[in-house]
């Protein structure tokens, strides 16, 4: 699913590469094509949030044609994250999660987004944008969670790397792994990404709209959905916010 020859597209400044992806496959130019951003002034997060993009942090899509089914293309937020967990982990010894679904975390704080987009496109087919901001040099303040940086774990006389080149060490990862999801299935993925959960087995609140879900997070199915195990039973979770006691 992820082309290791697509063409890589750097924009000084633009409102979101995810809303230039959607352009672009409206137009019928379904890619696959790396858009990658200095500065968004229109960042998206999900759920339709904003996503503060500061300078000196990465703001990618990957817009590609979907020729797999929509679930399995889901699976590739997995991939994202773990790519991203596995490259951050090449500069900082500070821990690094994975936060279901589709956050990851330095030092229990919010460091990286991913959020995917499939739509039909109306010159036929279907297209799909694999959207990440990855915070390097800053972090955003005021969204729903706290947040941090790479640069704020790094010592004070380490600068953080550069967009383009913690993309060009993100790349090969994610490609790799997006490559044994299509091989061999989401076994190894699933299992690789459980090593690095954020708060496995600890008690967590899933909201779906305003109703909260208590319970305990035991891990993710094999189709990706957060399994809880409740009062009443383990329930799957296919989507909702995850919510952990502060720890003391």
């Amino acid at each position: 699913m992820i082309d290791g020859q697509a063409p890589v597209e750097t924009f000084e400044e633009i409102d979101s590469t995810l809303l230039e992806a959607r352009r672009r496959a409206t137009g019928g130019a379904l890619g696959p094509v790396w858009l990658i951003a200095r500065r968004q002034t229109a960042g998206r997060g999900r759920r339709g949030r904003s996503w503060s993009s500061l300078e000196g942090n990465l703001h990618a899509t990957y817009l590609f044609p979907a020729e797999r089914p929509v679930a399995e293309i889901a699976l590739l937020g997995f991939a994202t994250g773990l790519a991203i967990a596995e490259t951050l982990a090449q500069f900082t010894t500070a821990p690094i999660t994975l936060k279901w679904p589709n956050d990851v975390m330095i030092g229990g704080q919010k460091a990286a987004g991913i959020l995917l987009d499939s739509y039909a496109s109306p010159g036929g087919g279907v297209w799909a944008a694999l959207g990440f901001g990855v915070n390097l040099a800053a972090a955003p303040e005021a969204i729903d969670q706290p947040t941090t940086s790479l640069r704020q774990v790094l010592p004070p006389d380490a600068a953080a790397p550069e967009p383009a080149a913690f993309f060009a060490a993100l790349r090969p990862r994610l490609e790799a792994w997006a490559g044994r999801l299509n091989d061999v299935g989401f076994a190894p993925l699933r299992n690789a990404w459980l090593a690095r959960a954020h708060r496995l087995g600890e008690p967590a609140r899933v909201l779906q709209g305003d109703v909260p879900i208590e319970g305990r997070f035991a891990g993710i199915s094999p189709a990706g959905e957060l399994e809880l195990d409740t009062d009443a039973g383990r329930r799957l979770i296919a989507a909702g916010d995850v919510l952990f006691p502060q720890p003391d």
